[in-house]
């Protein structure tokens, strides 16, 4: 029988004491298995002394695109920043970088400097990085994405390329365009990933299944249809793993949160909490159990 090795992986640890909380009990009720630090969160440092306190495995979520930057050099004056001081948002950041404005060695320090402040939060590298708002997959930031976790020795990131997303007729046509988007910037960044030694789980699913879109019913055929149709990359047989994003939390209540500008309206909305009650069902442990699918992190791999 084929075994599956499961990362659900919280995002946006760090960003308010809120959501700290929500991916804490996700944890603790075997809910999530990994979690992604926004080290810029106004919440980090309380977020690492949680994952120290309760062992849970800890990445980094490099953040780019919302909020300010960790690296003192770049908090004036700096391609990354809009007029506000801030970055440019996740839409910002990707018309800044196709005129060609923002400036990689930029990219590069902050990138770096965030792995440090990782390092001093909780006392080692990470494990694992990967992009907020899938930052890291962008053109030109991929390639020096890739080149800071191989200086750093981190082995593992993410690559979302979702089996099946082109049938999910649930997500509008603005959001799908999106996602879209992201796809074809992670079909380009394989090769570039591969070529400095860099992981990642066989297969991706988060992108159908979040916030609103959440239910047990589409993690369960998520999974399923994605270990059916797994992609030629995946082994056919032994164990094959599988990374799910998801972002559960208490709603933040402003002007508590975010990176620097204060919480966003996707962490305020009803949404957060929705993936925390659809994720710590018992129906979906039972459905682990009886698919033999192993709950693990990356550090466990």
């Amino acid at each position: 029988m084929l075994q599956v090795k499961l990362i659900i992986t919280g995002d946006d640890f760090g960003y308010c004491p809120r959501r700290n909380q929500g991916i804490v009990d996700c944890f603790l009720a075997g809910a999530v298995s990994n979690v992604s630090l926004l080290v810029n969160g106004s919440a980090a440092a309380d977020a690492a002394k949680l994952a120290r306190r309760h062992n849970i495995p800890i990445g980094l979520h490099a953040n780019l695109s919302e909020g300010s930057p960790v690296c003192e050099v770049l908090k004036t004056n700096s391609s990354l920043l809009n007029q506000d001081g801030f970055f440019h948002g996740k839409m910002g950041f990707r018309t800044a970088l196709s005129k060609g404005l923002l400036k990689m060695s930029e990219v590069k320090q902050e990138l770096k400097a965030q792995v440090e402040l990782f390092r001093e939060l909780t006392g080692h590298l990470p494990p694992h990085m990967d992009g907020h708002q899938h930052v890291h997959v962008l053109p030109e930031v991929r390639n020096v994405f890739a080149e800071v976790l191989e200086e750093y020795g981190i082995k593992y990131t993410r690559v979302p390329i979702e089996p099946g997303l082109h049938n999910c007729d649930w997500i509008p046509p603005s959001l799908m365009d999106f996602y879209l988007g992201v796809e074809e910037d992670s079909f380009n960044t394989v090769d570039v990933f591969t070529k400095h030694g860099i992981r990642w789980a066989d297969i991706y699913i988060g992108l159908s299944t979040m916030g609103r879109n959440m239910s047990v019913s589409s993690i369960q055929s998520a999974i399923d249809s994605a270990v059916l149709q797994r992609p030629p990359r995946a082994p056919q047989s032994g164990t094959v793993t599988i990374e799910l994003m998801v972002h559960p939390g208490y709603p933040s209540v402003p002007p508590v949160g975010g990176c620097g500008e204060g919480p966003d309206d996707f962490s305020q909305s009803w949404e957060r909490l929705h993936e925390l009650q659809t994720l710590i069902k018992p129906e979906l442990q039972s459905h682990y159990k009886s698919r033999n699918i192993q709950l693990c992190s990356f550090k466990d791999l």
